[in-house]
Protein backbone atom coordinates (compact mmCIF):
# COMPACT_ATOMS: atom_id res chain seq x y z
CA UNK A 1 0.00 0.00 0.00
CA UNK A 2 1.50 3.21 -1.35
CA UNK A 3 1.62 6.33 1.69
CA UNK A 4 -1.11 9.21 1.84
CA UNK A 5 1.11 11.88 2.50
CA UNK A 6 1.92 15.30 1.67
CA UNK A 7 4.88 15.21 -0.69
CA UNK A 8 7.08 18.00 -2.02
CA UNK A 9 6.69 16.43 -5.99
CA UNK A 10 2.87 16.12 -5.37
CA UNK A 11 2.13 19.46 -4.55
CA UNK A 12 4.20 21.09 -7.66
CA UNK A 13 2.28 18.91 -9.46
CA UNK A 14 -0.84 20.05 -8.06
CA UNK A 15 -0.04 23.75 -8.28
CA UNK A 16 1.08 23.63 -11.82
CA UNK A 17 -2.09 21.63 -13.05
CA UNK A 18 -4.40 24.32 -11.18
CA UNK A 19 -2.45 26.76 -12.24
CA UNK A 20 -3.28 25.38 -15.92
CA UNK A 21 -6.82 25.36 -15.02
CA UNK A 22 -6.72 29.48 -14.33
CA UNK A 23 -6.41 29.76 -10.45
CA UNK A 24 -4.17 32.59 -9.68
CA UNK A 25 -3.91 35.31 -7.01
CA UNK A 26 -7.42 36.53 -6.45
CA UNK A 27 -9.53 33.67 -8.05
CA UNK A 28 -12.46 33.29 -6.19
CA UNK A 29 -12.53 29.38 -5.41
CA UNK A 30 -14.39 26.71 -3.39
CA UNK A 31 -13.04 23.40 -2.99
CA UNK A 32 -15.73 20.77 -2.43
CA UNK A 33 -15.25 17.84 -0.56
CA UNK A 34 -17.28 14.86 1.60
CA UNK A 35 -16.39 13.22 4.57
CA UNK A 36 -15.16 10.23 2.81
CA UNK A 37 -12.94 11.89 0.20
CA UNK A 38 -9.44 11.09 0.10
CA UNK A 39 -7.97 13.82 2.86
CA UNK A 40 -4.53 13.96 0.91
CA UNK A 41 -6.43 15.16 -2.06
CA UNK A 42 -8.03 17.97 0.21
CA UNK A 43 -4.54 18.75 2.52
CA UNK A 44 -3.09 18.73 -1.39
CA UNK A 45 -5.53 21.30 -3.37
CA UNK A 46 -5.64 23.34 -0.53
CA UNK A 47 -1.89 24.02 -0.19
CA UNK A 48 -1.88 24.64 -3.84
CA UNK A 49 -4.66 27.08 -3.86
CA UNK A 50 -2.98 29.12 -1.07
CA UNK A 51 0.30 29.03 -3.41
CA UNK A 52 -1.05 30.11 -5.91
CA UNK A 53 -2.85 33.26 -3.82
CA UNK A 54 -6.67 32.34 -4.89
CA UNK A 55 -9.49 33.57 -2.58
CA UNK A 56 -10.52 30.07 -1.60
CA UNK A 57 -12.67 28.33 0.81
CA UNK A 58 -13.56 24.62 1.80
CA UNK A 59 -16.59 23.22 2.00
CA UNK A 60 -17.06 19.92 3.43
CA UNK A 61 -20.29 18.24 3.26
CA UNK A 62 -21.18 14.79 4.78
CA UNK A 63 -21.11 11.36 2.69
CA UNK A 64 -24.61 10.53 2.90
CA UNK A 65 -25.45 7.03 3.48
CA UNK A 66 -25.99 4.66 0.80
CA UNK A 67 -29.27 3.78 -0.53
CA UNK A 68 -28.92 1.86 -3.55
CA UNK A 69 -29.23 -1.99 -4.10
CA UNK A 70 -25.38 -2.82 -4.44
CA UNK A 71 -22.61 -0.68 -4.14
CA UNK A 72 -21.98 2.29 -6.55
CA UNK A 73 -18.63 2.82 -8.36
CA UNK A 74 -16.99 5.35 -10.73
CA UNK A 75 -20.30 6.91 -11.28
CA UNK A 76 -19.43 10.67 -11.71
CA UNK A 77 -22.51 11.40 -9.85
CA UNK A 78 -21.93 12.45 -6.54
CA UNK A 79 -24.86 13.14 -3.95
CA UNK A 80 -23.44 15.07 -1.43
CA UNK A 81 -24.91 18.11 -2.12
CA UNK A 82 -28.89 17.11 -1.77
CA UNK A 83 -30.02 19.76 -3.37
CA UNK A 84 -28.88 22.06 -0.19
CA UNK A 85 -29.68 25.67 -1.63
CA UNK A 86 -27.10 27.34 0.44
CA UNK A 87 -23.95 25.01 -1.10
CA UNK A 88 -25.73 25.64 -4.44
CA UNK A 89 -25.70 29.31 -4.11
CA UNK A 90 -21.98 29.20 -2.81
CA UNK A 91 -20.64 27.23 -5.90
CA UNK A 92 -22.08 29.05 -8.54
CA UNK A 93 -20.68 32.57 -6.30
CA UNK A 94 -16.82 31.91 -7.69
CA UNK A 95 -15.18 31.45 -10.72
CA UNK A 96 -14.25 27.44 -10.18
CA UNK A 97 -15.24 24.24 -8.10
CA UNK A 98 -12.26 22.42 -7.29
CA UNK A 99 -13.84 18.51 -6.86
CA UNK A 100 -12.60 16.40 -4.59
CA UNK A 101 -15.24 14.60 -3.52
CA UNK A 102 -15.52 10.61 -3.85
CA UNK A 103 -17.33 10.39 -7.18
CA UNK A 104 -17.01 13.93 -8.75
CA UNK A 105 -19.87 16.11 -9.52
CA UNK A 106 -19.55 15.71 -13.68
CA UNK A 107 -23.39 14.16 -13.17
CA UNK A 108 -24.30 15.06 -10.26
CA UNK A 109 -27.88 16.86 -10.54
CA UNK A 110 -27.12 19.99 -9.50
CA UNK A 111 -24.60 20.66 -11.62
CA UNK A 112 -26.06 21.65 -14.68
CA UNK A 113 -27.67 25.12 -12.48
CA UNK A 114 -24.16 25.47 -11.29
CA UNK A 115 -22.46 25.21 -14.65
CA UNK A 116 -25.19 27.76 -15.86
CA UNK A 117 -24.17 30.77 -13.70
CA UNK A 118 -20.56 30.51 -15.70
CA UNK A 119 -18.83 28.41 -12.79
CA UNK A 120 -16.29 26.05 -14.70
CA UNK A 121 -15.57 22.59 -12.34
CA UNK A 122 -11.96 20.72 -11.97
CA UNK A 123 -12.78 17.64 -10.76
CA UNK A 124 -9.66 15.46 -8.69
CA UNK A 125 -10.55 12.28 -9.49
CA UNK A 126 -10.39 10.29 -6.55
CA UNK A 127 -6.89 8.59 -7.31
CA UNK A 128 -3.63 8.10 -5.40
CA UNK A 129 -1.55 11.15 -6.07
CA UNK A 130 1.32 8.90 -7.63
CA UNK A 131 -1.67 8.11 -10.45
CA UNK A 132 -2.33 11.40 -10.92
CA UNK A 133 1.27 12.79 -10.59
CA UNK A 134 2.34 10.06 -13.71
CA UNK A 135 -0.82 11.58 -15.96
CA UNK A 136 -0.38 15.04 -14.94
CA UNK A 137 -2.09 17.35 -18.22
CA UNK A 138 -0.15 19.00 -20.77
CA UNK A 139 -1.02 21.88 -23.34
CA UNK A 140 0.55 18.57 -26.09
CA UNK A 141 -2.72 16.55 -24.73
CA UNK A 142 -4.91 19.52 -25.26
CA UNK A 143 -4.27 19.83 -28.89
CA UNK A 144 -5.17 15.66 -29.27
CA UNK A 145 -8.35 16.02 -27.55
CA UNK A 146 -9.65 18.61 -29.18
CA UNK A 147 -8.77 17.44 -32.38
CA UNK A 148 -10.86 14.17 -32.07
CA UNK A 149 -13.67 16.19 -30.10
CA UNK A 150 -13.56 18.17 -33.70
CA UNK A 151 -13.76 15.06 -35.57
CA UNK A 152 -16.10 13.78 -33.51
CA UNK A 153 -18.76 16.59 -34.16
CA UNK A 154 -18.01 16.58 -37.80
CA UNK A 155 -19.03 12.65 -38.37
CA UNK A 156 -22.01 10.60 -39.23
CA UNK A 157 -21.00 7.30 -38.35
CA UNK A 158 -18.72 5.20 -36.07
CA UNK A 159 -17.56 1.96 -36.10
CA UNK A 160 -15.81 -0.51 -33.95
CA UNK A 161 -14.28 -3.77 -34.69
CA UNK A 162 -11.80 -5.98 -33.62
CA UNK A 163 -10.12 -9.43 -33.98
CA UNK A 164 -11.71 -10.65 -31.10
CA UNK A 165 -15.59 -10.27 -32.84
CA UNK A 166 -16.68 -6.56 -32.13
CA UNK A 167 -18.40 -5.30 -34.67
CA UNK A 168 -20.58 -2.32 -33.49
CA UNK A 169 -21.98 0.87 -35.89
CA UNK A 170 -23.06 3.99 -33.91
CA UNK A 171 -25.07 6.84 -35.54
CA UNK A 172 -22.77 9.51 -33.80
CA UNK A 173 -24.52 12.52 -36.28
CA UNK A 174 -25.34 15.27 -33.68
CA UNK A 175 -24.48 13.78 -30.74
CA UNK A 176 -23.08 16.11 -28.23
CA UNK A 177 -19.35 15.39 -27.69
CA UNK A 178 -16.88 16.20 -24.75
CA UNK A 179 -13.38 15.05 -23.97
CA UNK A 180 -11.21 17.56 -21.11
CA UNK A 181 -7.14 16.89 -21.26
CA UNK A 182 -7.78 17.76 -17.67
CA UNK A 183 -7.50 21.36 -17.27
CA UNK A 184 -10.31 24.33 -18.55
CA UNK A 185 -10.63 28.42 -18.06
CA UNK A 186 -13.17 28.74 -20.15
CA UNK A 187 -16.87 29.64 -17.89
CA UNK A 188 -19.03 26.79 -17.21
CA UNK A 189 -16.06 24.54 -18.38
CA UNK A 190 -15.68 21.02 -16.96
CA UNK A 191 -12.14 19.29 -16.61
CA UNK A 192 -10.76 16.05 -14.88
CA UNK A 193 -7.58 14.91 -13.70
CA UNK A 194 -6.96 12.95 -15.10
CA UNK A 195 -7.86 13.68 -18.71
CA UNK A 196 -7.31 12.53 -22.16
CA UNK A 197 -10.92 11.50 -23.51
CA UNK A 198 -12.54 12.22 -26.35
CA UNK A 199 -16.01 11.09 -26.53
CA UNK A 200 -19.71 11.67 -27.29
CA UNK A 201 -23.44 10.39 -26.25
CA UNK A 202 -25.77 9.19 -28.77
CA UNK A 203 -28.90 10.03 -29.33
CA UNK A 204 -31.84 7.39 -28.96
CA UNK A 205 -31.49 4.51 -31.12
CA UNK A 206 -28.29 4.80 -32.73
CA UNK A 207 -26.13 2.28 -31.54
CA UNK A 208 -26.58 -1.29 -32.92
CA UNK A 209 -24.22 -4.25 -33.20
CA UNK A 210 -21.89 -6.84 -30.94
CA UNK A 211 -19.08 -5.74 -28.51
CA UNK A 212 -16.92 -8.90 -27.52
CA UNK A 213 -15.11 -8.11 -24.75
CA UNK A 214 -11.75 -9.69 -24.49
CA UNK A 215 -9.21 -11.47 -21.64
CA UNK A 216 -7.61 -8.47 -20.58
CA UNK A 217 -9.92 -5.99 -21.48
CA UNK A 218 -10.87 -4.05 -17.78
CA UNK A 219 -14.19 -3.30 -15.84
CA UNK A 220 -13.59 0.08 -14.36
CA UNK A 221 -16.86 -0.84 -12.03
CA UNK A 222 -15.45 -3.23 -10.77
CA UNK A 223 -11.33 -2.53 -10.97
CA UNK A 224 -10.69 -5.60 -12.64
CA UNK A 225 -9.20 -7.42 -15.88
CA UNK A 226 -11.35 -9.62 -17.93
CA UNK A 227 -10.04 -13.33 -17.45
CA UNK A 228 -12.37 -13.96 -19.98
CA UNK A 229 -14.29 -12.74 -22.84
CA UNK A 230 -17.87 -11.34 -22.21
CA UNK A 231 -20.13 -10.87 -25.29
CA UNK A 232 -22.67 -8.16 -25.45
CA UNK A 233 -25.12 -8.26 -28.16
CA UNK A 234 -26.55 -4.47 -29.02
CA UNK A 235 -29.85 -3.41 -30.21
CA UNK A 236 -30.97 0.27 -30.36
CA UNK A 237 -28.61 1.43 -27.44
CA UNK A 238 -29.54 -1.40 -25.31
CA UNK A 239 -27.44 -4.74 -24.13
CA UNK A 240 -30.19 -7.30 -24.69
CA UNK A 241 -27.65 -10.42 -23.95
CA UNK A 242 -24.56 -11.26 -21.86
CA UNK A 243 -23.29 -13.88 -23.61
CA UNK A 244 -20.32 -15.93 -21.45
CA UNK A 245 -20.12 -19.19 -19.28
CA UNK A 246 -17.91 -17.74 -16.62
CA UNK A 247 -17.11 -15.66 -13.83
CA UNK A 248 -16.52 -12.55 -15.60
CA UNK A 249 -20.20 -12.90 -17.13
CA UNK A 250 -22.01 -13.60 -14.42
CA UNK A 251 -20.85 -10.70 -12.29
CA UNK A 252 -21.78 -8.31 -15.20
CA UNK A 253 -25.08 -9.96 -15.03
CA UNK A 254 -26.09 -9.69 -11.48
CA UNK A 255 -24.64 -6.23 -11.38
CA UNK A 256 -26.84 -4.87 -13.78
CA UNK A 257 -29.58 -6.70 -13.03
CA UNK A 258 -29.36 -5.84 -9.24
CA UNK A 259 -30.75 -2.25 -10.72
CA UNK A 260 -34.18 -4.24 -11.45
CA UNK A 261 -33.93 -0.73 -14.07
CA UNK A 262 -34.23 -1.40 -17.82
CA UNK A 263 -31.97 1.55 -18.30
CA UNK A 264 -29.12 0.48 -16.40
CA UNK A 265 -28.58 -1.50 -19.91
CA UNK A 266 -28.60 1.14 -21.72
CA UNK A 267 -25.66 3.00 -23.27
CA UNK A 268 -24.36 5.98 -21.96
CA UNK A 269 -21.25 7.42 -23.71
CA UNK A 270 -18.53 6.30 -26.78
CA UNK A 271 -15.36 7.01 -27.73
CA UNK A 272 -11.71 6.48 -27.10
CA UNK A 273 -8.12 7.65 -25.39
CA UNK A 274 -5.50 9.78 -26.33
CA UNK A 275 -3.44 10.00 -22.76
CA UNK A 276 0.14 8.24 -23.61
CA UNK A 277 0.57 9.24 -20.07
CA UNK A 278 -1.98 6.55 -18.88
CA UNK A 279 -0.98 2.80 -19.14
CA UNK A 280 -3.63 0.00 -19.22
CA UNK A 281 -0.64 -2.42 -17.32
CA UNK A 282 -0.95 -0.04 -14.30
CA UNK A 283 -4.58 -1.66 -12.95
CA UNK A 284 -1.91 -4.45 -12.51
CA UNK A 285 0.51 -2.63 -9.42
CA UNK A 286 -2.21 -0.97 -7.62
CA UNK A 287 -4.51 -1.74 -5.00
CA UNK A 288 -8.66 -1.46 -5.50
CA UNK A 289 -8.30 1.24 -2.31
CA UNK A 290 -5.55 3.20 -4.52
CA UNK A 291 -7.50 4.23 -7.67
CA UNK A 292 -11.17 5.38 -9.15
CA UNK A 293 -9.81 4.13 -12.82
CA UNK A 294 -10.15 6.87 -14.28
CA UNK A 295 -6.56 6.61 -15.97
CA UNK A 296 -7.87 3.64 -17.41
CA UNK A 297 -10.89 5.89 -19.67
CA UNK A 298 -8.09 7.35 -21.19
CA UNK A 299 -5.43 5.41 -22.34
CA UNK A 300 -4.18 6.09 -26.01
CA UNK A 301 -5.92 3.79 -28.35
CA UNK A 302 -8.43 2.50 -25.97
CA UNK A 303 -12.16 2.22 -27.48
CA UNK A 304 -14.17 3.31 -24.33
CA UNK A 305 -18.06 2.69 -23.84
CA UNK A 306 -20.03 2.92 -20.61
CA UNK A 307 -23.71 1.41 -20.20
CA UNK A 308 -26.30 3.75 -17.51
CA UNK A 309 -27.40 7.36 -17.74
CA UNK A 310 -26.89 9.57 -20.50
CA UNK A 311 -29.44 12.53 -20.29
CA UNK A 312 -29.03 13.59 -23.73
CA UNK A 313 -31.09 10.40 -24.16
CA UNK A 314 -33.27 11.01 -21.61
CA UNK A 315 -32.04 7.96 -19.35
CA UNK A 316 -31.15 8.44 -16.02
CA UNK A 317 -30.03 5.63 -13.60
CA UNK A 318 -27.26 4.70 -11.30
CA UNK A 319 -26.68 1.53 -12.78
CA UNK A 320 -23.03 2.23 -14.42
CA UNK A 321 -20.42 0.32 -16.15
CA UNK A 322 -17.19 1.47 -17.82
CA UNK A 323 -15.49 -1.00 -20.01
CA UNK A 324 -12.50 0.24 -22.04
CA UNK A 325 -11.35 -2.03 -25.05
CA UNK A 326 -8.03 -3.16 -26.12
CA UNK A 327 -6.95 -4.38 -30.06
CA UNK A 328 -10.22 -2.12 -31.15
CA UNK A 329 -10.25 -0.48 -34.74
CA UNK A 330 -12.49 2.45 -34.72
CA UNK A 331 -13.23 4.57 -37.80
CA UNK A 332 -15.24 7.80 -38.12
CA UNK A 333 -16.92 7.95 -41.83
CA UNK A 334 -14.44 6.37 -43.67
CA UNK A 335 -11.04 8.23 -41.34
CA UNK A 336 -9.02 5.70 -39.29
CA UNK A 337 -8.83 7.06 -35.59
CA UNK A 338 -7.44 4.02 -34.38
CA UNK A 339 -5.88 0.26 -35.58
CA UNK A 340 -5.72 -2.73 -33.50
CA UNK A 341 -5.31 -0.48 -30.46
CA UNK A 342 -2.65 2.10 -31.56
CA UNK A 343 -3.81 5.87 -32.97
CA UNK A 344 -3.43 6.56 -36.41
CA UNK A 345 -2.40 9.32 -38.78
CA UNK A 346 -3.25 12.91 -37.25
CA UNK A 347 -4.96 11.20 -34.34
CA UNK A 348 -1.17 10.11 -33.23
Amino acid sequence: MLQERIEGKWLASFRRVLALNGIGPGTSAIIIAETQSRPVLVHLAELACYDLGADFSIITLPTPKLDAPVPVRSTGACKAIRGMRHVIEALKAVEIVVDVTVEGLLHAPEWQEIEDAGTRLFVICNEHPEILERTEPTIELAAKVELGIAALKQAKTMRVTSRAGTDLTIDVSGAPCGGTPGFTTRPGGVAHWPGGLCLCFPGKNTINGRIVMDAGDQNLTFKTFLRDRVILEVRNDYVTEIIGDNLDAELTREYLAAWNDPVAYGFSHVGWGVNTGAKWVSMALYDKRDMQATEFRAFAGSFLFSTGANQYAGRFTEGHFDFPLRNCTITLDDEVVARDGILQGRFA
